[in-house]
């Protein structure tokens, strides 16, 4: 009995939070448990149990698979976070090419992956080069944004101290620059493991042999519920192992965690409406001449053949000076046309209930403990898993599109913006208390300005995401839109469509991206000037 009881006392216990995270996740299963077998005649869900079985059966196939995904992911991750450091010490060391270079990254960041993967397969051929590169693509940009921030995140007062010191300029950017910015590094690089593993799967839909993509799809045109659910959580539990051992690791080497910011900071503009409006454009014409010239330059370089590599006067003929110009644009239209019923309603959707969910945290902050961690989990799964789980339970309509987009949206706002509003400053809080304020009270006039700049960064950030979650749900289940299109046209070998989609998508994505800014710029002036730094 002492035994029993010595042991007893030697046992770790779980933190207050520890338990909720722990008890809101077994509630999560057997709720999930319950939904497969309650719902089983009306909608095609696959429990736990069932996921278990199916893995336990398979779990050879699906051990290679995953290995091979992994790999492809890991090192399309260094390759994509290289690329990114190498931007931003470019900004850093020529700070006037900010706008350009960063108009460039955002630009090719928003290039449809789904699109993209089939070019990549027809320029690398056989081989992991596609699923390579497209995780690449998908990482680089939300470690390149952090990272440039937290570079110049140093204090002038610090670099002011080395050189009264004695230290030279490279001296003063390792033990300066560099220890400030690597909290905003490790930011960066836990939110673009998941994003590697995703980029990985979608190139191995484009025509790869092996990997967790291929497992994917053949689950899906063959309505194998199980494997697909069986799929999906494997995909899930990778991506949150990934995201919380690299949290971990930032915990550990940056305890300081850096504030919300995943967009670049404005740079100085001229004075005046006019000014910033004529500063941008000119940014802008630059940059798209800049886009234009490397991308003709680097397919004459390599000698690409124009039947699949398209130049910009090629997509010019197609789509202005040839005898079918008109009818091509309006097939870019119509499938535009398409796409936008969808994206819309689920981005806002998406946005909408994560800032809603997030007051409600704070109102309640008891509920904190069991939901945050799901949410933070959940943020990591990749879209290419959880579409066809919401394709086989809500069907292909528009109502099974619209979940896509605000899922894919939903979690990342919901972590933004409850994190923005615990930003809200702490005397702030303590005068509106000792004067009687309420939680509501408090919640309207103090912690939603300090969540603005949050949830417009999250909004930012979503643009790119909605549209690769409308593209994905059109490609793998609609039939309709711009994903569907590019699906087709790559089959069909039409690549002067093709490329005039991906152009289309990725300018209107960054025109997105744009707009939500502007928008930002405005509501802050009006509702929170403070913020704007």
């Amino acid at each position: 009995m002492a035994g029993a009881v010595t042991l007893a006392v030697r046992l770790p216990r779980l933190s207050r939070e520890g338990a909720q995270a722990v008890g809101g996740a077994l509630a999560a299963l057997v709720l999930w448990e319950l939904a497969a077998r309650g719902l089983a005649g009306s909608y095609l869900l696959a429990g736990p149990v069932d996921v278990a079985r199916y893995l336990q059966a398979n779990s050879g196939l699906m051990g290679r698979a995953l290995a091979i995904t992994l790999e492809n992911a890991a090192l399309g991750f260094v390759a994509g976070n290289l690329a990114a450091v190498a931007l931003a010490l470019v900004v850093v060391l020529i700070p006037r090419s900010q706008p350009v270079v960063a108009g460039f990254a955002l630009v090719v960041f928003c290039l449809p992956l789904v699109a993209t993967g089939p070019i990549l397969r027809v320029l690398y051929g056989p081989g992991p080069g596609p699923q390579i590169t497209l995780a690449a693509l998908a990482v680089y940009y939300t470690t390149f944004i952090p990272l440039m921030v937290g570079l110049r995140a140093a204090p002038a007062s610090w670099f002011d101290l080395m050189r009264v010191y004695g230290r030279g300029a490279w001296t003063a950017f390792v033990q300066v620059r560099v220890m400030a910015a690597l909290p905003y590094l490790l930011a960066g690089l836990q939110i673009a493991a998941p994003a590697a593993f995703l980029g990985a799967m979608v190139g191995e839909f484009t025509g790869a042999e092996r990997g967790m993509g291929v497992l994917a799809l053949r689950a899906m045109r063959g309505l194998d519920v199980e494997a697909t659910w069986a799929l999906a959580t494997v995909a899930a539990v990778v991506a949150m192992l990934a995201y919380g051992a690299l949290g971990w690791v930032a915990r550990a080497l940056a305890p300081a965690r850096p504030e919300v910011l995943l967009a670049p900071p404005p740079a100085t503009a001229l004075s005046g409406r006019a000014g910033r409006a004529l500063r941008g454009a000119g940014v802008a014409a630059l940059t798209l001449v800049l886009m234009l010239a490397l991308w003709w330059g680097v397919m004459e370089a390599f000698g690409l053949s124009r039947f699949f590599a398209k130049r910009p006067d090629d997509l010019w003929a197609f789509l202005v000076s040839a005898p079918t110009a008109a009818e091509n644009r309006a097939i870019l239209w119509e499938a535009s046309a398409q796409t936008l019923t969808y994206v819309l309603p689920g981005y806002l959707a998406g946005l909408g209930l994560g800032a809603v969910l997030a007051m409600v945290l704070v109102l309640a902050p008891g509920l904190a403990g069991a939901v945050l961690p799901v949410a933070v989990a959940l943020r990591s799964v990749p879209i290419v898993t959880t579409a066809p789980l919401i394709v086989l339970a809500l069907g292909r309509g528009a109502a099974g599109t619209i979940t896509i987009v605000a899922v894919m949206i939903f979690f990342p706002a919901l972590v933004a913006c409850l994190q923005g509003l615990r930003q809200a400053p702490g005397q702030v809080l303590d005068v509106m208390a000792t004067y009687g304020a309420g939680r509501l009270t408090r919640l309207i006039h103090a912690r939603l300005p300090a969540m603005l700049p949050a949830f417009f960064a999250a909004a930012r950030m979503s643009v790119p995401a909605a549209v690769l979650a409308v593209t994905v749900a059109e490609w793998l289940a609609t039939g309709t839109g711009l994903g569907n299109l590019m699906a087709l046209t790559a089959s069909t070998s039409n690549y002067n469509l093709l490329w005039s989609a991906v152009v289309l998508v990725a300018l209107g994505s960054a025109a997105g991206y744009a707009l939500v800014g502007a928008v930002e710029r405005r509501v802050l002036a009006r509702v929170a000037p403070e913020q704007l730094r």
